[in-house]
């Protein structure tokens, strides 16, 4: 029931304007002459009806209704237009073969031919790419002092490839409400059925001195069930991450998470080879008309056409790529990108048309989605901008009105009409929220993507959600298998005050714990305080156990999948915290946070307390006042009901922290000054990936039990971090002064896409190096016979070491994109391998979905 309700949403019935419901059809197969590879994305159009039209798929494949005495026209870039005659005696299985196209133009002399062996030298398509490449600074709309312009963009999401069978199963007859919402798409002429739209009209300034940029939202709006599923827009948001802007004339393209050389880029020479094919009228204007592929086609790049004007500036007129049929980027069937550049009244040239469309095959039975971006920019002024415009650090900012717009608004703005389905989203959802099993669908699915379970209805919004779901149950060395109840509450009951807690109680223990948190929210977030950005004030008091190590988990400790590890840790404590905690985020990235804390620590399972004298500490308490600041610009992010999960990796991050301990006050045992600072970046490589850099330094400068030393970051768990340490045990190290590394780079299948039978299996390379160089000065250090009578320290556990002037190195090799979400990772230990109980080899795992 489940299944199919699902299919219910993603499938649709027969578009009521196919012509002829009962028409024949024609299956056309379309290869290449030479060498009987399928072409992707060829078109086939009839000559006497240019209303009916197909676009093939990434196998060659497509299917187009049968007009008998009509000619269809097949072509595809690089090849010749092939003349099918369709009559009588046509089957209804035809398989066409396309020629190369290797025509001479009268104005250039081609010497490099397809399919012949390419050169660089003396060919005249890499000399004319030569020349654009070296113009591009003068179409740079940033040298002038101003300039602004108006962008209206609509992302639309739906289900794509329908065909007629399915529409005659019991599934469709069950459900003849969504007949309407089919229609036939304008971009691969395949019936579709849109259940998402996202609109947004925004505002780009640009002042050159002092320079700002900024981008004002006018007006947004959400249609559809990306509404339904996630708070925050979160679905569209990651839409808008994957299936961004695009801007030829940056050296690299931002598209899925990755970067692809630009075909104009700096690289663009030696990553394509480049055919000159005619000389073509785009609106009038003479081009040049060049296409381009990639060298080594398993290489993350485009395959297409470019239409350079046929003048002394070079512009860009036009292009027209795709991503290649055989290139490695995961769940993307077909891609087809459309950009035009228009003349503006002073001469300059401007993007004004940015198109894109994406059929995707996640899985089998999600097997045909489809993302259609179309955005258009217009109004481009280079008159001067008010100073007030640009004011605030911010660099998207939203008017006060710009997500309460009203039709006329939208009449005004929207440069692109909505299609029939997007204009009735909103009636399609009611109608959905009425059928069989839409409630069950929901409700599981929600509890499935959002880890919550809501308590309310459509009609009644969720003031009260249960969950996290995946900590219900879970398990530790101290309480065995232990059992957790938890809720919080929404901005449905109160837009600013918030208040979630749990209740947990391990059976081996027979301890009960608790937690709960009361915030105040400054701004008002959509559902979840944590939205970005967080403006909140919040106090909270926990009673529960936990180990060091937990303090680097990236998820709850609770977390099901954390009952099993490939190291027991024995070494735990009971710990007692009451907490107040101001943070304010910026729009701009900058986040501070003032906390005051006290906590008491009472050491269980194997970890004792035991001071110099060798006697049982019990339980220890500390105080402290603690400043942090974090800067990450450029960072996005998605505000879920669980957490905020960072979106794009390419924005730095740069993190402060120091914490005062201070005796004596509330109840506080000891005066203490802890810093420690990090750095994350992320460097482009081209088509040979991406390396993540991460670097971490700290120091504890005061005389201190080994508690409030520093343990480096230990991974105690089945899954790789970057950030942390495998093979090391918990508590294993103890310093007071640290600085860590962690290298990691992705190749992206740069090595293994050039391995035959290999590369068709798409994985992907992945190398990890880490390292800590620590410290244990003399005064923190209970080893040394100086200290062997000093009131403050305590005598270390029996596992803890103290590190020498050698660092502790890991190094790893993961094989990633095993079946497109799996990832293998082996670990090294490469020093401080002669300890007893250390395991020097490990193998990891992780759980990935990524283009």
């Amino acid at each position: 029931m489940i299944k199919n309700s699902l299919r219910l949403i993603i499938t649709v019935l027969l578009s009521v304007l196919i012509e002829n419901a009962s028409a024949q059809e024609l299956h056309v197969f379309v290869t290449e002459a030479q060498t009987a590879d399928s072409i992707p994305l060829a078109n086939a159009v009839y000559k006497g009806r240019k209303s009916v039209y197909a676009t093939a798929d990434s196998r060659g494949e497509f299917t187009i209704q049968r007009i008998d005495g009509e000619t269809l026209d097949i072509s595809a870039v690089g090849y010749k237009v092939r003349h099918l005659k369709v009559n009588a005696n046509t089957p209804d299985t035809v398989h066409v073969t396309l020629l190369a196209d290797t025509r001479k133009l009268q104005e250039v002399v081609v010497k490099a031919k397809r399919r012949t062996r390419y050169v660089r030298k003396n060919n005249p398509a890499v000399e004319l790419m030569r020349r654009v490449i070296a113009a591009k600074q003068r179409t740079d709309l940033s040298r002038h002092d101003f300039y602004q312009y108006d962008k209206y963009q609509k992302i639309t999401m739906g289900v794509n490839n329908i065909t007629p069978d399915e529409l005659e199963g019991k599934l469709f007859k069950n459900s003849p409400w969504l007949l309407d919402q089919v229609e036939v798409c304008q971009f691969n002429n395949k019936l579709v059925l849109p259940f998402s739209v996202d609109e947004t009209v925004t505002r780009h300034l640009y002042r050159k001195e002092p320079k700002d940029e900024k981008d004002i939202v006018l007006g947004q709006t959400t249609k559809g069930i990306s509404k339904l599923l996630q708070t925050g827009k979160a679905m569209n948001t990651v839409v808008k991450d994957l299936f961004c802007d695009i801007d030829l004339y940056d050296d690299q393209v931002d598209l899925l998470q990755k970067r692809f050389p630009s075909p104009i880029g700096s690289t663009a020479i030696s990553f394509y080879h480049f055919y000159i094919d005619d000389t073509v009228y785009v609106n009038q204007d003479r081009c040049i008309r060049l296409q381009f592929m990639p060298a080594n086609q398993q290489d993350f790049g485009f395959r297409g056409e470019l239409y350079v004007l046929d003048d002394s500036t070079l512009h860009v007129k036009r292009c027209d790529m795709q991503l290649p049929a055989n290139t490695g980027v995961n769940f993307i069937d077909a891609m087809k990108i459309e950009q035009e550049y228009t003349k503006l009244g002073n001469g300059d040239w401007a993007l004004t048309t940015d198109n894109m469309i994406a059929e995707l095959k996640m899985t089998d039975l999600f097997s045909r989605g489809i993302v259609i971006r179309t955005t258009k920019m217009s109004n481009y002024s280079f008159d001067p901008i008010s100073d007030k415009l640009l004011r605030g650090k911010a660099s998207i900012v939203y008017a006060p009105n710009a997500k309460i717009q009203d039709s006329d608004f939208w009449t005004q703005h929207r440069t692109v009409g909505l299609t029939k389905s997007e204009n009735n989203m909103d009636s399609f959802i009611k109608r959905m929220s009425k059928s069989k099993h839409y409630k069950l669908l929901m409700f599981c699915a929600r509890a499935l993507i959002e880890n919550f379970v809501e308590t309310g209805s459509a009609e009644t919004p969720s003031k009260v959600d249960l969950g996290p779901v995946n900590t219900l149950v879970s398990r530790n060395f101290v309480d065995g298998l232990r059992f957790r109840a938890s809720a919080r509450t929404t901005a449905k009951l109160n837009p600013h005050w918030f208040m979630e807690g749990y209740y947990a109680y391990g059976t081996k223990s027979h301890r009960s714990y608790y937690g709960a948190t009361v915030t105040y929210s400054f701004n008002k977030p959509e559902y979840y305080p944590l939205e970005w950005p967080t403006r909140a004030l919040s106090f909270e008091s926990t009673s529960d156990v936990m180990a060091w190590s937990d303090r680097f988990l990236k998820h709850n400790k609770d977390n099901i999948f954390m009952a099993l590890r490939p190291n027991s840790v024995h070494q735990m404590f009971f710990y007692n915290r009451q907490r107040l905690n101001f943070t304010w985020e910026t729009n701009y990235g900058l986040g501070t946070s003032l906390s005051v804390q006290t906590e008491s620590n009472e050491p269980t399972g194997e970890l004792y307390f035991k001071n110099m004298a060798g006697e049982y500490v019990p339980k220890i308490r500390m105080s402290q006042v603690s400043f942090a600041i974090d800067f990450r610009p450029g960072q996005q992010f998605i505000n879920s009901k669980q957490n905020r999960v960072e979106v794009n990796f390419d924005a730095p991050r740069f993190c402060l922290s120091h914490d005062f301990g201070l005796n004596h006050f509330l109840g506080g045992n000891y005066n203490y000054q802890h810093t420690e600072f990090s750095v994350y970046k992320r460097f482009w490589l081209g088509s040979w990936g991406h390396f993540d850099t991460r670097l971490y330094a700290g120091a504890e400068w005061n005389k201190v039990p080994f508690p409030l030393l520093i343990m480096p970051r230990v991974n105690t768990s089945y899954f790789e971090h970057q950030g942390s340490f495998n093979m090391m045990k918990d508590m294993e190290f103890l310093n007071d002064r640290y600085a860590q590394f962690n290298l990691a780079w992705d190749l992206e299948g740069k090595i293994f896409n050039r391995i035959p039978l290999i590369k068709k299996l798409k994985w992907r390379e992945y190398v990890a190096f880490k390292g800590l160089w620590g410290h244990l000065t003399d005064k923190n250090n209970p080893t040394l016979s100086r200290n062997a009578a000093d009131p403050t320290l305590f005598r270390f556990p029996q596992s803890t070491h103290v590190m020498g002037s050698e660092p502790y190195l890991e190094l790893v090799f993961g094989v990633h994109n095993i079946f497109k979400m799996f990832e293998i990772d082996y670990v090294r230990r490469l020093t401080y391998t002669a300890y007893p109980g250390v395991k020097v080899n490990g193998i990891r795992f992780g759980f990935n979905l990524v283009f």
